[in-house]
This record gives structure tokens, sequence and C-alpha cells, in this order.
């Protein structure tokens, strides 16, 4: 995969005349696309006004998802396999948030990254890596990838929130559990909520959560 990618997919400014302030940027899961997380963005904006809001499709089609995308190919959620496909596909995310922040003229504390399980593997793994710490990095029902010797390509430190729902089938509860303790133990400041009941998706005390998070990191 190139890193001359270039992603696309919807946004949503603030109304005209109103300066953009803040930048959340949504990475969506396996088999989506960017129309998917956008649909969070009236709720978000309750928190985050003076921002703007960009959903990117991921760099790859994905095979057997009519309109889906793909950060990476998964046949199984082996180690193996997420770490080489994160690896491949994190210069295309951290190229495409460079010309964002740049378009806006907006630097990495300006901006808070979010994804959605396969989404939340990328934010996590380039967020961390950015030299620059960013507002804050929010992950719904994810996992952390973590490459041999990972602690060495720590470069900067926000704040993380992890939501994942006990009822997982997809992603199991315990790869949240992980991550936190890989995060913790580099002295990341992360807080994590779980939602009871709640599959492969986002419920409504998890949105609650984030809400609460996002406004915290943007103030």
């Amino acid at each position: 995969m190139s890193t001359l990618t270039t992603l696309s997919g919807p946004r949503v400014e603030p109304p005209v005349g109103e300066k953009i302030e803040k930048m959340l940027i949504l990475s969506h899961g396996y088999g989506s696309n960017g129309y998917d997380l956008i649909g969070l963005v009236p709720h978000f904006q309750r928190v985050m006004p003076n921002t703007v809001f960009i959903s990117p499709n991921a760099p790859e089609a994905c095979p057997g998802a009519p309109m889906g995308y793909q950060w990476f190919g998964l046949t199984s959620l082996s180690r193996e396999e997420r770490l080489r496909g994160t690896l491949e596909a994190a210069p295309v995310l951290d190229s495409f948030i460079d010309q964002e922040l740049d378009r806006y003229g907006l630097e990495d504390k300006d901006l808070v990254l979010s994804g959605f399980s396969q989404g939340t593997m990328m934010s996590l793994h380039v967020g961390l890596r950015r030299k620059n710490p960013l507002a804050g990095i929010l992950g719904f029902s994810g996992a952390m990838t973590l490459p041999d010797n990972w602690q060495q390509d720590i470069a900067s430190k926000p704040p993380v929130m992890l939501i994942h729902g006990d009822s997982d089938d997809v992603l199991p509860i315990q790869m949240m559990y992980d991550a936190k303790e890989a995060l913790q133990s580099v002295d990341i400041d992360v807080t994590t909520h779980i939602s009871r009941g709640i599959t492969h998706s986002i419920g409504p005390d998890g949105l609650q959560k984030a809400l609460e998070f996002l406004q915290k990191v943007s103030a």
C-alpha cells in the first residue's frame, strides 16, 4: 500500500462564518464506510462546537461488502494479521491527518481521533506515534495492535477513552482490557466504559460517556 493513497469521505463543517477551532477524524470499522460514523456528528456537535468532523473511507475496498471499505484485510483476529495490516495502513492515515490539519490551519492539540473496531486499532496506533500529542483518542469496540517493543514507538501520550460492549461477539471485551493494561503500562491516562448487554455496536450509555470525554478533552 502506498503512503500516497488519498482518502476521501464525508465531512461536516460548522455553519458558514464560524471559525473552525477543532477537528474530529472518525475511522470506521471493517466493511463499513465513512457515512456510518458521520451519523454521530449531531450528537458530537452538542459538546464540540466550531469543529470539523471528517469520516474518510478506508483505503481498500472490502471484498464481499458492497460500498464497504477496510483499513486492511482480515481473515482472522490473529495478532500477526492485525499487526501486518495496521503497519501497512498506518502511513496512509498519518498522511491524511497531516493533510487535513494543514487544510484547516490546525495543530495536533486541536485534533481528536476516534474509531470503531478496526478504526479504533488504527486511531490508537497512529495517534500514539504522533510527535505532538493530540487532544485525545476515543475508541469504540476496538483493540490495540502491539508490535514487538511497541513501547519504544510511543511518541506522545494523549488521554484515551475506550468503550466496549460486554457482549461483543466480534472483538471480545478482553481486547479492551488488554489495551487498557498496555496503555497504563506506559503511563497513558486511559478511561474505560463497559456497556452491559451491548454487542459489537455503540449503546446509549457508551455514547453518553463518549460525549463527556469529548467535552473534557476539547475544552
